[in-house]
């Protein structure tokens, strides 16, 4: 559908009355995961109809919102790319405009176009037992309304706020002369030329924007209050072009996507069965990449252990290379105030600053921010338990992509989409309107959501869902376990309910009125 067709449809559902759009799917997000899973669709249920309704005016997620210099994946673009469309080039690290081409033409490849809905903004969605559907209600541009009836409802909305990034109080900040800059907000004008920047983080975004913004400002520097674990890769594999010379493009695809899966997941297993020999060695990597005699442990070697946070990747070790070259400097320090020209640090040093750049993470969001209604009850993610990964206790016919925080996002993405085309056949075939995560015994023992202790998910922890000790309520971080779990075990698991409405169940027998021990819609055990 093209932009005046849309304009069109958006008109007439807009017009008083209007009813809602009957669909077999509701995918929300056109990002990575997005786009894959209407894909999936695409190849594996044909037959149903589906719309992809997106917040934003393209798509791309992620990698269409991140303009800042230097953005792109701390993954590997062949585990990164989806399992149908196996990336083709030497590339290893890929930047930001390449994912999103990649994602831009996969979607145009699958004819995708019909599909998405943009400048939808859903603000509710609510579930009906009696019939067994969805009501999704999005905002339009004009300030209006649209509503979408459907039988399953599957986000992909990523796992943070689009509209703002995360600043912590920064005192005096009013009193700088110079810019400040978000860089989930990267002005498109901004030139560094000849300036005098500070990047205030350490994480992944720190790291990829100093070596960037050192190529034509006067100095960077990364201001850090703590280090982070940072490892080096080459950006690109010349041994890929030389597997495709000599095998068929599918089988070189699948070899290389098996190198970079068994070496990301044997790197995160090792960091976490032997993390002093990972530490060390991590720290004996970073010494022997930075300058002779260089303060090593006050920079570059961390308080807690490899992947208690994530791991930093630096492509080529650029950072290092732009530490060497005296265009970056690292600086572990505290700020006690802004200045007009700089930052004064607890330690009493200034730092000059013409620009300073605030990479200091996220606001965690789950489920876009939106509403969640079962049966007119509130649903709250933090109120319930995690289903394999997929799904949330006690809420029927709603599927959830969140991808891996130790390996390539799409690895899990694709993994869920498959599933969900696999129940929704399922469902077909017996004649099953809904499908509903029991809900665990009151007693469950409950563990982190995500196996990080990072500052950004210990502010949304109240807000994520609660994990237990025991399957299916454990999100695993291992794809081959997850392989086995999502592709190889049967969705009819004793766990997950399959019901009809109570409508076709009474049609059936008159003497059921609900199925045994939960109560569909409900994140409480049922009485009795």
């Amino acid at each position: 559908m093209g932009f005046a067709q849309g304009v069109e449809h958006r008109e007439q559902v807009e017009r008083a009355g209007a009813p809602a759009e009957e669909l077999d799917v509701v995918v929300v997000g056109a990002g990575l995961s997005g786009i894959g899973a209407a894909c999936h669709f695409r190849r594996d249920c044909p037959e149903l109809s589906v719309v992809v309704l997106e917040a934003r005016e393209a798509l791309g997620g992620t990698w269409d919102l991140f303009r800042y210099p230097g953005v792109r994946s701390d993954s590997d673009i062949n585990t990164l790319s989806y399992s149908f469309r196996p990336w083709q080039g030497e590339t290893v690290v890929a930047d930001g405009p390449t994912i999103l081409d990649y994602i831009r033409s996969t979607a145009a490849e699958h004819g995708l176009d019909e599909e998405i809905r943009f400048r939808r903004r859903v603000r509710k969605a609510s579930w009906s037992t009696a019939d067994a559907r969805w009501e999704v209600e999005a905002e339009t541009p004009g300030g209006g309304v649209e509503r979408y009836r459907c039988r399953l409802l599957y986000m992909n909305t990523g796992y943070f706020r689009y509209d703002r990034g995360h600043t912590p109080e920064l005192p005096g900040i009013g009193e700088l002369r110079g810019r400040v800059v978000h860089p989930q907000l990267w002005p498109g004008d901004l030139d560094c030329s000849g300036k005098q920047v500070v990047v205030i983080g350490s994480g992944a975004t720190a790291v990829t924007l100093v070596p960037a913004l050192a190529r034509t400002a006067a100095h960077v520097t990364m201001l850090q209050r703590s280090p982070t674990w940072i490892v080096s890769a080459p950006s690109s594999d010349r041994s890929a072009a030389r597997l495709r010379r000599l095998l068929p493009a599918g089988v070189a695809a699948r070899l290389l996507w098996a190198k970079y899966l068994a070496r990301s997941q044997l790197f995160y297993k090792l960091c976490r069965r032997a993390p002093d020999r990972a530490a060390a060695a991590l720290r004996r990597a970073a010494a022997d990449a930075l300058p002779e005699g260089y303060d090593v442990d006050a920079d570059f070697t961390p308080r807690y252990r490899p992947w208690d946070q994530r791991v930093c990747l630096v492509p080529d070790g650029d950072l290092f290379a732009a530490i060497r070259a005296g265009a970056a400097s690292v600086v572990t320090d505290r700020i006690e105030t802004f200045t007009r020209t700089g930052i004064r640090l607890a330690s009493g040093r200034e730092l000059d600053a013409d620009l300073v750049v605030t990479a200091t993470g996220v606001d965690v969001q789950l489920l876009g921010g939106i509403r969640l209604l079962v049966d007119g009850e509130e649903v709250r993610a933090g109120d319930c338990f995690d289903y394999k990964g997929v799904m949330l206790s006690g809420v029927p016919n709603l599927a959830l992509s969140f991808g891996y925080v130790n390996a390539s996002w799409t690895l899990k993405s694709d993994l869920v989409a498959r599933w969900v085309c696999r129940l929704l056949r399922e469902m077909a075939a017996g004649g099953w309107d809904q499908a509903t995560p029991a809900v665990p015994e009151t007693d469950e023992p409950t563990e982190p959501w995500l196996p990080l202790s990072s500052g950004y998910l210990r502010r949304a922890a109240g807000s994520l869902p609660r994990q237990g000790t025991r399957a299916p309520w454990r999100r695993h971080h291992d794809y081959l376990r997850d392989l086995v779990v999502l592709r190889r075990s049967p969705t009819a698991d004793g766990t997950l309910r399959m019901s009809r409405r109570p409508e076709a169940r009474a049609a059936e027998d008159p003497d059921e009125l609900r199925d045994p021990g939960v109560a569909v819609g409900s994140r409480t055990p049922a009485a009795g």
